[in-house]
């Protein structure tokens, strides 16, 4: 058995919690577990599986601030923040369970084409595996829909925020039946364990590029169906028409630096019209000096605090360090809290970024930080093929006064969900479908087909050729519609 110790990333010095990491035998046991509860689960009707649900949300409720506290010492997410996620998770359990019995129940279609019939199954177990940035409605989002299909689901959280995920899930579990929600942390070992086991029959994962190759890497080898959502570089676009006032200056800011730019949908680069460079800028600086001030999440008035580990911390430095040898200029924003140590944890100062070209590292991969490339640009189409280079295609933003324009930009963009005059947290709608295209993943998240994406169509068929009083083989001898 490994034991690890998760510390608090604000104070390095405070040990969250011990984590135990589930080995095979513990893996073997729950899938197993998993997969006796969910045959029963499945023979439920969906209306009951969905009250189940929103039992489940309701069972949330009184322990959503002691939730919150644990993500925010294990994550340095602000505590405000984390208590939003906490309420959001139990309000996607909500929308999955009114959102299910329309889209769950069987089509069937009786006429003179013949009988036909479509189910929509489970899949059986699903395995979840969540990463430790939004820990509660990144599960949420896999738990809700799996279930409301008829899924058993056991989901394994990163060790780096395993507590608060934890500790909602089990509360969940408390109050279902049938033993048919798991979880087992651990790191990748656990992760191999569970993707690879013979009846696990979906995989469902939220991460980075690297850990996303390896957990489809695992599900192919067994022809296991999977849902990855991986990392995104999202470019934010300003056209020359955006007008900025004080509100959108501070949306774009929190766009870029909440949960101290560790989102996956994130802006990670953003495009000026090379005549406004200096005004956006000094609007994001003010912006800034406004509503971003740095330190201790536990603390009032915080609105970033660290990076999640100290290598995070050593890497967006040396980052930041290549761009100024580059000939990059940063520009440091926001404001230190008075009460926080900031050497204490592994915080990382908040920087603008520009004078750096297109090639750098921090234009072209997913940085993950507080640390923001302002980059210049002539024309719409120049910026399109820029917004476009490289392979990764979560997110995007076009900003324009006129919204019809910025629609059209966005219909250009190589990625999988497009935010107009606003990104990131902001933009988001349980209503619309989230994901990647190219190397960000498949599947999606949210939305009516977020659900879809746990059943499979299972189809019954009689050709009225072949039905009593039909005509017979040689009269269809080839489908017709």
């Amino acid at each position: 058995m490994t034991i690890t110790s998760r510390e608090n990333p604000a104070r390095v010095a405070e040990v969250v919690g011990e984590v135990v990491h589930a080995d095979q035998a513990r893996v073997e046991a729950v899938v197993r577990a998993a997969d006796a509860a969910q045959r029963v689960w499945a023979r439920r009707s969906v209306e009951e599986r969905t009250r189940w649900l929103r039992i489940a949300a309701d069972a949330l409720e009184p322990h959503l601030d002691e939730i919150a506290e644990l993500v925010a010492r294990e994550t340095g997410k602000v505590l405000a923040d984390a208590r939003g996620e906490a309420g959001f998770a139990a309000t996607v359990l909500r929308w999955y369970a009114d959102r299910s019995p329309g889209l769950l129940g069987d089509r069937s279609s009786d006429d003179e084409r013949g009988r036909l019939v479509v189910r929509r199954r489970p899949y059986g177990v699903v395995a979840a595996v969540t990463p430790w940035n939004a820990p509660l409605v990144l599960a949420a989002l896999k738990v809700g829909p799996a279930l409301a299909a008829g899924n058993a689901i056991v989901v394994k959280p990163s060790p780096l925020a395993p507590f608060g995920v934890t500790r909602m899930l089990e509360t969940i579990a408390a109050v279902l039946p049938d033993r048919v929600l798991h979880v087992v942390v651990g790191d990748a070992p656990t992760a191999t364990a569970l993707v690879e086991h013979p009846l696990v029959r979906r995989v469902a994962f939220t991460g980075g590029e690297a850990a996303g190759r390896a957990i489809a890497g695992l599900a192919g080898r067994s022809l296991t169906p999977s849902v990855l959502e991986l990392g995104g570089n999202d470019p934010a676009i300003l056209l020359p028409d955006a007008a900025l006032a004080e509100p959108d200056y501070e949306r774009l800011l929190m766009a870029a630096f909440a949960t101290s730019g560790q989102v996956c949908m994130a802006v990670k680069r953003l495009y000026v019209p090379a005549a406004r460079a200096t005004e956006t800028v000094d609007g994001l600086l003010c912006a800034a000096e406004r509503i971003l001030r740095i330190g201790d999440p536990l603390h009032a008035g915080v609105s970033m605090g660290p990076v999640v580990t100290a290598d995070a911390a050593r890497r967006l430095e040396s980052l930041t360090a290549a761009a100024v040898a580059a000939g990059g200029t940063t520009h440091r924003i926001g404001a230190v809290d008075d009460d926080t140590d900031l050497g204490g944890g592994h915080f990382v100062p908040p920087v603008l970024v520009t004078g750096v070209d297109d090639a750098h590292p921090l234009v072209a991969a997913e940085q993950f930080g507080p640390v923001l490339p302002v980059l210049a640009y002539t024309d719409v189409d120049e910026v399109v093929a820029r917004a476009n280079a490289g392979e990764l295609g979560l997110g995007a933003s076009v900003w324009s006064s006129d919204e019809e324009r910025a629609f059209d930009v966005a219909a250009r963009l190589d990625a999988g969900f497009t935010f107009v005059n606003t990104h990131n947290r902001t933009g988001m709608a349980l209503h619309a479908p989230f994901g990647g295209i190219k190397r960000s993943g498949w599947g999606r998240e949210y939305g009516d087909e977020g659900l879809l994406e746990y059943v499979q169509d299972c189809v019954a068929h009689a050709p009225a050729a072949f039905r009593a009083g039909g005509v017979g083989m040689a009269a269809a001898a080839y489908p017709v519609g």
